[in-house]
């Protein structure tokens, strides 16, 4: 079976040959509420009490019509007559993702009637709309939903969304794959068997929870819960045909689209694991006379962009991260020894003053100060960086039993945070990983790393946080627990699962042809059309021939014919433009100092069809591609200089 691991590679390597802790110990458990007592301390001035009572529960309702809005599910509860998206959104659900939105809409109905408010739209105008079908509503595919999904908003939709049958799902992943955790033959150099976690993107997440629960209930496995020892295992994902996509291989179209699908499909896993996941809201807070610190994120990048057109994170977080990696990724303590309060408070006056005009100089400054305004930095932010709306659900994932399931969760929640919260959240990551990479040198492996950076991500003046109530210890472990999974597997975290890209795909595909929602005849004649030309055998079936374009700036503008076969992957097409280039006049390029050719980065995007913009995966089989997109065009082209970046 091919698999893809999912762990960086110097983690990977920390893990393997080197004795990790399973637990923190007592230096950094003490180290963890050292970090909160500061930042209680340096917050005092702040009123955090003040921001604290800012900080509001949504009223009865609220939320859920928030939810809807975001799921991009909001005419459900309106009067107005752009239903259609909603429709064809409805139809690329699973049946427990419809079931989380019915949830949702019967909380909303029942909220209105205690606010004495009419509920939406009657059942009378359903006539108004006659002829409103599914796409794909073919009985092979699935089953409708119940009555109930359906009842006072018959009206907007009088449609049956075709859904999968959960024993569909179980035929997808067996129960082999489905296992939390497996041991395989591989060992460390202890020759200690390392566990590995088979981790499945194809099946919905919370299709799998429901697989999982029932196997729970199994007479054989009551009570047979696997003790979580702390060890963080080796996750590998069979690999797909159409490749690996990350969050920064899509358009924002499609991108927006993945973000509507993983809410339904995170509230519907949270709904079954029984989790607490209210979101918080915080009023406008007033923004500081500051360059740096304090101000809002978006902002912050949007001027920082007026300087640096590419640049996906702010600069003053690129400057402290790069000096950091450059003089003090290898100081013992770093992150955890705190700076001196007197100069970290002058280098921040500095830095406010001079920093865009290029008259700030880090040559005296000391690693341990730069730590502690890297830290400072990430608490002032106005709002949390995992965002007020889902800090709550990031805390709530300490009291998942299941790894998997964890990770199931936080990668849902990833996709959901905004863009330039989840770019910087990515390099703060990719530095973390840095330094627990070096804990031979620096002595902080990945608990420590972890419980030092926990309060400073999951606690903010201006919401309440559940991560310091309890126990002290339980509570300092599973909060720190959140930050070890958000540092080991955020190559994993930072991917779209399979199971997305093909909802994205349905309704795309959908969309493109709901017009036929409007006229039956046509739908039906259509629908032959489609048929009569399926069942008609293609002459080169085996191996068709796909037009490819290049267009490498300048440098070569073409296109060229590709014969697909079984094995004809995305690489191949680019390793023969790579010949090319080396081959034509104009490709020769700067030579590296190894005197080879620094030819262009390049990379295969799928265009049209059933997705927005989609840059493949260079294991992605072209064949498979083919069926899974007719319509699609292969463009190769540039990489943008933002995604070379991050």
């Amino acid at each position: 079976m091919n698999v893809e691991p999912w762990a960086g590679p110097q983690d990977q390597s920390s893990a393997e040959h080197a004795s990790a802790p399973e637990r923190p110990d007592e230096l950094c458990l003490d180290s963890f509420w050292s970090e909160v007592e500061r930042i209680r301390q340096g917050s005092g001035d702040s009123e955090p009490e003040a921001g604290r009572r800012d900080s509001r529960q949504s009223e009865d309702g609220e939320q859920e019509e928030q939810w809807l809005q975001e799921a991009g599910l909001s005419p459900l509860i309106s009067e107005d007559s752009a239903d259609v998206e909603s429709a064809v959104l409805l139809s690329t659900l699973t049946r427990t993702q419809a079931a989380a939105v019915q949830r949702r809409l019967d909380s909303y109905t029942s909220s209105l009637r205690k606010r004495n408010k009419p509920p939406p739209a009657t059942s009378a105008t359903s006539s108004h709309r006659p002829g409103l079908v599914p796409a794909g509503s073919d009985r092979n595919r699935g089953t409708t939903v119940p009555s109930a999904m359906l009842d006072h908003r018959q009206s907007l939709f009088p449609l049956a969304t075709t859904l999968p049958e959960s024993q569909d799902y179980e035929q997808l992943a067996p129960q082999s794959s489905m296992e939390t955790a497996r041991k395989t033959g591989s060992t460390d150099q202890q020759g200690r068997t390392l566990k590995e976690e088979i981790f499945i993107t194809d099946v919905a997440y919370c299709e799998q929870a429901v697989i999982l629960l029932k196997q729970a209930e199994l007479p054989q496995n009551q009570g047979r819960r696997k003790r979580d020892d702390g060890t963080l295992p080796r996750v590998v994902s069979p690999q797909c045909r159409l490749g690996v996509t990350r969050v920064e291989d899509l358009s924002q179209q499609d991108m927006k689209k993945v973000r509507q699908l993983a809410l339904i499909d995170m509230t519907a896993l949270c709904d079954l694991l029984e989790l607490d996941v209210k979101r918080q809201k915080t009023c406008k807070r007033k923004i500081p006379d500051s360059a740096l610190f304090g101000v809002p994120l978006a902002m912050l990048l949007e001027n920082d962009q007026k300087i640096k057109a590419s640049t996906p994170v702010p600069l003053i977080l690129q400057a402290l991260l790069s000096f950091l990696e450059k003089k003090g990724i290898d100081s013992e303590g770093i992150l955890r020894v705190p700076g001196s309060q007197t100069r970290i408070k002058v280098l921040q006056q500095k830095l406010e003053n001079t920093f865009y005009s290029g008259g700030f100089s880090w040559d005296e400054v000391s690693p341990n100060d730069a730590a502690a305004l890297l830290k400072k930095f990430i608490r002032e932010l106005p709002s949390p960086l995992l965002t007020a709306e889902h800090l709550s659900a990031f805390s709530a994932v300490r009291d998942i039993p299941e790894l998997k399931q964890k990770l199931h969760v936080l990668n849902l929640l990833v996709l959901l945070l905004p863009e330039t919260n989840r770019n910087t959240l990515k390099v703060l990551l990719e530095f973390l990983s840095k330094v627990v990479s070096r804990e031979r040198r620096n002595r902080m492996n990945l608990w420590a790393v972890s419980t030092i950076m926990a309060p400073n991500l999951f606690l903010h003046k201006a919401l309440p946080s559940r991560l310091t109530d309890g126990v002290e210890r339980g509570q300092a472990e599973r909060a720190a627990d959140i930050m070890r999974l958000l540092i080991r597997y955020q190559d994993l975290l930072w991917t779209i699962p399979n199971f997305l890209m093909s909802q994205v795909r349905k309704l795309n595909e959908t969309s493109s042809r709901r017009y036929q929602f409007y006229d039956k005849r046509i739908k039906n004649l259509l629908r032959k059309i489609h048929a009569d030309s399926k069942d008609k055998p293609d002459k080169n079936a085996s191996e068709p021939c796909r037009t490819v374009k290049v267009q490498v700036g300048g440098v070569l503008s073409s296109s060229m014919e590709v014969r697909l076969n079984v094995n004809s992957r995305a690489s191949d097409l680019l390793a023969r433009v790579q010949q090319e280039l080396c081959a034509s006049d104009n490709g020769k390029g700067p030579l590296r100092r190894n005197g080879s050719v620094a030819l262009p980065d390049c990379a295969v995007y799928e265009v049209g069809g059933n997705i927005g913009e989609h840059c493949l995966d260079p294991e992605t089989h072209l064949l498979d591609l083919n069926n899974s997109n007719p319509g699609g065009e292969w463009v190769i082209r540039l990489k943008p200089p933002n995604s070379r970046g991050l």
